[in-house]
């Protein structure tokens, strides 16, 4: 892959190249295409503000982030995020990758959901929640230009995302909704699953087994 967007090319190692073949083998063209926006979305926002990233890791959390929605990956009572990140860590591990990378990776991946901490985290860890953050819910939608938007989603189309992504997350969890307790994807879940409740922590509280 020899995409250049302003100062970004997609990796092309041969340990990046086997990550975009797991995705392509197991996922499908909706999570192909959301994957590489959100790698080419965060390390656009890095290269303008000067953030130094390591973008093989970069590229690698990309891909992983929403393969634990896929059947393949996912666990009977983890969170798909989760499982993406020990899917990840596994890869990780056969090739040799040091531990501070699989760690970044694994973080990364696992915390891309999670809003007011991610964003905090290593340079891989909150690029790739930037990245999310502005493919899935256009958030600070401004910073990045027409024309590099144009760009990316050209060579990525997003194809009705909207209306498909929020379908495939419920996919990915319906059988243990109980997983997005305390998280975002419990939204998707009272919307879209038939009969669910989300559990509410002040009826957890309340309701305890403390006898006060």
């Amino acid at each position: 892959m020899s995409l250049l967007i302003g100062h970004v090319k997609i990796p092309d190692s041969a340990l990046a190249r086997q990550a975009a073949e797991l995705l392509r083998d197991h996922g499908d063209d909706l999570l192909w295409n959301h994957s590489h926006r959100v790698y080419l979305f965060g390390a656009v926002q890095g290269e303008q503000t000067g953030i130094t990233y390591d973008a093989e890791l970069l590229y690698i959390s990309a891909l992983f982030h929403d393969l634990g929605l896929i059947n393949h990956f996912s666990s009977p009572d983890k969170r798909f995020e989760v499982d993406g990140a020990n899917a990840a860590r596994k890869f990780l591990e056969s090739h040799q990758v040091p531990e501070e990378s699989i760690r970044r990776v694994w973080d990364a991946v696992a915390l891309h959901t999670t809003i007011g901490i991610a964003q905090y985290k290593e340079p891989e860890v909150a690029l790739i929640y930037s990245g999310v953050g502005y493919d899935v819910m256009g958030e600070n939608f401004d910073v990045i230009t027409p024309e590099i938007r144009e760009q990316i989603v050209t060579a990525f189309p997003r194809n009705q995302f909207k209306s498909k992504i929020l379908n495939a997350f419920l996919e990915g969890f319906k059988h243990k909704p109980e997983t997005t307790f305390g998280n975002i994807k419990s939204d998707v879940c009272e919307r879209l699953l038939p009969g669910y409740k989300r559990p509410n922590f002040c009826d957890l509280v309340l309701h305890s087994h403390w006898d006060e």
